[in-house]
């Protein structure tokens, strides 16, 4: 019996750990994940009135459409519902989603109600229910300079050129 209970907690404790250092960027479950983004743009990549704004791309992980009607994008930790998806915002299968990050909401297309920091900050995204489903943490950023995912949708944030709605890899 008493082999049986140091066997039993030292699995628990294994599981305890293994729950607690899961890193949630890395979550086999994820669909939709924040998979670039640029918080000072002056040249790489205008929107459709030819400004050049601060953007966050999101990458569909799956092979099906997924609509993001009522989802949440937002940097900030007190206000995690910051800006909502419009309904009918959709991302194509394996497809990449532009949302200018420029506080410019009257423009055509997704734009959020607030601006990035090119000092760092964080970018959340949140399902229709306010569960976290993906959330990116950055530095300071250099003009020009992208914080994407490598491997593409996966992998780790690294600073690199920018690869505007394409494959990171």
């Amino acid at each position: 019996m008493p082999r049986f209970r140091y066997l039993f907690f030292g699995l628990l404790i294994l599981f305890i750990q293994n729950s607690c250092d899961r890193d949630d960027n890395n979550n086999p479950d994820k669909t939709v994940v924040i998979n670039e983004l640029m918080a000072v743009n002056n040249i790489t990549a205008a929107d459709q009135d030819g400004e050049y704004d601060d953007w966050i791309e999101l990458y569909n992980l799956t092979d099906d459409e997924i609509d993001l009607t009522g989802y949440y994008l937002s940097d900030s930790k007190k206000n995690s519902t910051k800006w909502k998806f419009p309904a009918g915002t959709s991302i194509t299968a394996n497809g990449y989603l532009i949302v200018w990050a420029d506080k410019d909401t009257l423009q055509q297309g997704l734009h959020t109600n607030y601006k990035l920091s090119s000092l760092g900050e964080r970018v959340i995204l949140l399902s229709p229910d306010v569960e976290v489903l993906d959330k990116v943490e950055y530095d300071a950023q250099t003009k020009e300079l992208a914080y994407a995912r490598v491997p593409n949708g996966t992998g780790d944030f690294v600073w690199q050129a920018a690869t505007f709605a394409y494959k990171n890899d």
